[in-house]
């Protein structure tokens, strides 16, 4: 019987890149993919995959929050985080919220197919560099984007929501997107935390 394989990811190049590792195991189906929350959610309910990979930065939902709905909702299907991200705080929060393992979006064939051998089986997966990420310091500063930056800038200077999107050009969903993914990044429960991780950590 074949592995099913849904994708879930907003760039194609990703997509596509999966598709091109996995068409020829002739032991695997890939099922399709979704490039939001929203749709990977109004899959689910016509059809159930054997294991997700799934992006942790999505347009309208981060990736852990996902992770969580459809744990609760579909407990029998195993999830892969799929990132470029190789940081504690996300790594953690996605597999305390149902995830069964973290790769990365460098991995090679063998490490994807490890990866699903061994969630099939019960057991949780990190690759090599994941797992040596979660060993290091939680103080080490996180990679965050240009974007990311000037929202955190305007964070620490009171601005609120609205006001952040009219000045950068940008939606307050956007922003929204930006503030989660800031606080998921520095591992903070609240804006004054990150506000106070960001500073010591120079950022601010």
């Amino acid at each position: 019987m074949k592995t099913s394989i849904f994708v879930v990811d907003d760039h194609y190049m990703v997509i596509e890149g999966i598709r091109s590792l996995l068409q020829n195991e002739n032991d695997i189906e890939l099922m399709g993919h979704a490039t939001n929350g929203a749709s990977c959610l109004a899959f689910l309910k016509q059809q159930l995959p054997d294991i997700i990979l799934m992006d942790v930065n999505l347009p309208d939902i981060s990736g852990i929050e996902l992770c969580k709905q459809v744990k609760q909702l579909y407990p029998s299907v195993f999830i892969l985080g799929l990132s470029t991200f190789n940081q504690q705080a996300i790594i953690r929060n996605m597999t305390d919220n149902g995830a069964s393992g973290y790769i990365l979006k460098n991995a090679t064939k063998e490490e994807l197919l490890e990866a699903i051998a061994v969630v099939l089986t019960g057991k949780n997966y990190l690759s090599i560099e994941v797992a040596l990420s979660l060993r290091k310091s939680s103080n080490e500063m996180p990679m965050i984007t240009r974007r990311e930056k000037e929202v955190l800038r305007l964070i620490a200077e009171g601005f609120t929501n609205t006001e952040m999107a009219t000045k950068l050009f940008i939606s307050v969903a956007t922003i929204n997107t930006h503030r989660k993914s800031l606080l998921e990044k520095f591992d903070a429960k609240n804006t004054a935390i990150l506000i106070g991780k960001a500073t010591k950590q120079g950022l601010i």
